[in-house]
């Protein structure tokens, strides 16, 4: 007899949709109760919001196995299997393999070597890609993991490998299954979703797989891509934007920094006048696309006309959504070898650029009023997203799953206020 497993997830979409693969495979195969921590090392607090978790649910749940998975536990294993609440430290690339949850008397300790050549083919992952929000309006779908580039801030590539992408026969497969189970928008996540397809025979890229891939599911209604590195936006992807109206309008740019200097010294392959000129591209392809970014504030060197250009970005590019990160300096990264700003500035620059973010939020949402949307309705039916991403709350309540067309009839702090439309 089974037992039940939970999954505590942490961090990113690739992370939300390997989750639901691992609940899979430990529900087949647990036989106490389990709770496994997938985990995230993009900063440190984000292990130490995962130590705090699991020392809250051993206190909770004396009863069930913990067992700690995700890149935190593939960064550092000691520092969870050093913790007497853990039962188990299960690697990465060890979490999506069926033997790992199907093992009798399994090792306290298994992480292997995630930069060494993985077993299974290049680019074949075993089993099919993994999806979060099954059954749900909206499903999260692995396409890649992994980066082989090495920005000098970032952890990951140390956490997740080298570049792997899903076969795309794999890939349209599970979103046809999901697209018949009622899943009305499929985002292919990656950790580097650009590189899609430089592993594989053929070398199809992301434009071409995203043609592809909505040709293969007509019934499919929408498609988003997450994360993008604008240095890796060819006029395959571009076109594709422009061509496809079931790929929705949403570019979400890796940019980091507005600054030449600071992108030179985080080795990102993109300058500034670079990332603008992507995104000019973008909107004349797609006038309805709408942007979000990842920056950084507060990296090493970082000056005040630095800082001020990551804002002045914003603008230029026409940002809508940004996601602020505090310079965390993890160990083992070039960046954290950098002469340090102090602790209390980047706290305050990461304030600003938050703040600047809210400001473009606002021009976004404004832009918005008293225009129609197309509204997928989602969580208890009077929220959802509109084609570009933008929070919706709906003046009535409609069945979850609906694509509904709305007129936006108001601005709130961060979504629009939208009726439905049914003439």
């Amino acid at each position: 007899m089974t037992a039940d497993v939970a999954v505590v997830n942490f961090g990113c979409r690739l992370n939300a949709a390997e989750a639901e693969r691992v609940r899979a495979l430990a529900t087949g195969a647990a036989v106490r109760p389990t709770i496994v921590l997938n985990t995230c090392a993009v900063t440190a607090s984000a292990e130490r919001d995962a130590r705090r978790t699991v020392r809250k649910l051993r206190r909770e749940r004396p009863d069930a196995d913990i067992v700690v998975t995700g890149c935190a536990a593939q960064r550092d294993p000691g520092q969870f299997a050093a913790m007497p609440e853990v039962t188990r430290v299960v690697g990465n690339r060890e979490k999506l393999l069926a033997e790992t949850w199907a093992e009798t008397a399994p090792p306290r300790l298994l992480v292997g070597d995630i930069l060494a050549p993985a077993a299974e083919p290049r680019g074949a992952e075993p089993g099919p890609p993994a999806a979060s929000g099954v059954g749900l309006t909206r499903a999260v779908i692995e396409a890649q993991s992994g980066c082989d580039h090495r920005c000098t801030f970032c952890i990951i590539p140390f956490t997740r490998g080298a570049s792997r992408s899903q076969p795309l026969g794999v890939l349209g497969a599970r979103i046809a299954a999901l697209a018949a189970a009622g899943t009305r928008e499929v985002v292919l996540s990656g950790v580097d979703l650009t590189a899609y397809g430089r592993d594989l025979p053929g070398r199809t890229g992301l434009g071409a797989a995203v043609r592809r891939l909505l040709a293969h599911v007509p019934d499919l209604p929408r498609l988003r891509l997450s994360s993008i590195d604008p240095a890796e936006i060819d006029d395959d992807l571009v076109g594709a934007f422009a061509d496809e109206a079931r790929l929705m309008p949403y570019a979400h740019l890796s940019l980091q920094s507005g600054d030449d200097l600071i992108l030179k010294r985080m080795k990102r392959r993109h300058g500034r006048a670079q990332a603008i000129a992507v995104a000019q591209r973008l909107r004349r392809a797609r006038p309805d696309i709408a942007f979000g970014a990842d920056m950084i504030a507060g990296f090493p060197t970082e000056s005040e006309a630095a800082a001020a250009n990551s804002r002045r970005i914003l603008d230029e590019i026409g940002v809508a959504f940004v996601h602020t990160f505090a310079f965390d300096p993890r160990p083992g990264t070039a960046a954290a070898r950098m002469p340090q700003l102090p602790p209390a500035e980047i706290a305050r620059r990461a304030a600003v650029l938050r703040e600047a973010g809210r400001g473009r939020l606002a021009v976004h949402l404004a832009a918005q009023a008293g225009k129609d949307l197309d509204v997928l309705v989602e969580g208890d039916g009077t929220s959802g997203h509109a084609a570009d991403f933008t929070r919706v709350r709906l003046s009535a309540r409609l069945p979850r799953g609906t694509l509904q067309r709305a007129r936006a009839v108001a601005v709130a702090a961060d979504h629009l206020v939208a009726t439905p439309r049914f003439d």
